[in-house]
C-alpha cells in the first residue's frame, strides 16, 4: 500500500505529511537546520510567533521556490481579538519575508476571548489572501466543535501532542469525522519512545530505527508529523518513513503501549485562576 506524502486539507490545499518542528531552534542554529531540511527534500516547516524564530526561517527559506513550500505559523493566545490577530499575522509575514502563509493556527486557546471573533480575524487574513488555510492548537474536543461552529471557514488543522505514549484517540477519531488533520507536535515524546521497549522491538524486527516505527505509527493513524531534528542525520532518518507499513497487528501493539504522559504542559493549562493574570502581563 502506497503511502501519500500529503493530505489534502478541507481548503483544497495539500499538506506535507512530513515537516519540521522548530519549538527551540533560534539563531544561525534554526537557519542552518532548516535551510539542510529543505536541501534534503523538506517542504513543510512550522513556526509560530511565539518560537522567536521566523526572521531565521524567512532567512532559511529565501532562494527556494516559495510555491513549492508549506508554511506553518501560529498566533500566540494573548493576540485572540480581531484587530490583534491580525496585526500578528501581519507582523508573521514580514519576518517570515513572504506574502501568505499555508497555514495559520490558534497556538492555545483563551477562554478570556470569544473564538468566533478570532475566527472572523481568520476569515478575514484567508480573505485578504495573507493565509491559505487556518486551523487550531492544543484544543480538545470541545474547543474543537466550538471552533468549528464559529468559523465561516473550515477548520483544516488541529495540531497537539501526540505520540506512542500519548495516544488520544478519541480526539483523533473526532477530528477524523469532522475533517480536521490532527498534526501531531513532539511525536518523539522528546525522545522516550525511542527507548520504549514495544517500538524497539518492532524496529529491530523491521530493519527501521525507534523514530522511523513511532513516526509511521502516527501517519498510518492519519497524522501529520513535524518532528524537531537538530542534525542532518536525524532529518534524513525522519524521511524513511515512506514506502513501506506497519502491520495491523504491529499498531495494535503500539496503540496499546498504555502511558499516558504529556511532555508539554505549560503553567497556564493547568492554575486557571493565573491565565487572565499571565494574559496581562505578557
Amino acid at each position: 500500500m502506497k503511502q501519500e506524502k500529503s493530505l489534502r486539507l478541507k481548503s483544497g490545499h495539500p499538506m506535507p505529511v512530513l515537516g519540521l518542528g522548530t519549538w527551540m531552534l533560534s539563531g544561525k542554529r534554526c537557519e542552518e537546520i532548516v535551510r539542510k531540511a529543505l536541501e534534503l527534500g523538506y517542504t513543510h516547516i512550522d513556526t509560530a510567533e511565539f518560537y522567536d524564530n521566523e526572521e531565521e526561517i524567512g532567512r532559511a527559506i529565501d532562494g527556494f521556490e516559495r510555491s513549492e513550500l508549506f508554511i506553518t505559523s501560529k498566533v500566540w493566545r494573548t493576540n485572540l481579538r480581531l484587530k490583534d490577530t491580525i496585526t500578528a499575522c501581519e507582523k508573521t509575514l514580514k519576518r517570515l519575508g513572504t506574502s501568505y502563509v499555508d497555514l495559520y493556527l490558534i497556538h492555545w486557546p483563551n477562554d478570556g476571548i470569544p473564538i468566533a471573533e478570532t475566527m472572523k480575524a481568520m476569515k478575514e487574513l484567508a480573505d485578504r489572501g495573507m493565509v491559505r488555510s487556518v486551523g487550531i492548537s492544543n484544543f480538545d474536543t470541545g474547543r474543537t466543535m466550538e471552533a468549528i461552529e464559529a468559523s465561516e471557514i473550515p477548520v483544516n488543522v488541529n495540531q497537539v501532542e501526540f505520540h506512542p505514549h500519548l495516544y488520544q484517540k478519541e480526539l483523533l477519531e473526532f477530528c477524523k469525522k469532522n475533517g480536521v488533520i490532527l498534526t501531531a507536535y513532539c511525536p518523539l515524546a522528546r525522545g522516550d519512545v525511542l527507548t520504549d521497549r514495544t517500538i524497539t522491538e518492532i524496529a529491530e524486527r523491521c530493519g527501521k530505527t525507534p523514530a522511523q516505527v513511532s513516526l509511521k505509527w502516527l501517519v498510518q493513524h492519519g497524522a501529520v508529523v513535524i518532528p524537531k531534528s537538530s542534525s542532518a542525520e536525524h532529518l534524513r532518518d525522519n524521511m524513511g518513513i515512506f514506502g513501506w507499513q506497519l502491520s495491523e497487528g504491529d499498531m495494535r501493539r503500539i496503540d496499546s503501549i498504555g502511558i499516558h504522559k504529556r511532555k508539554v504542559n505549560p503553567f497556564f493549562t493547568r492554575i486557571p485562576l493565573f491565565r487572565n493574570v499571565l494574559d496581562k502581563l505578557r
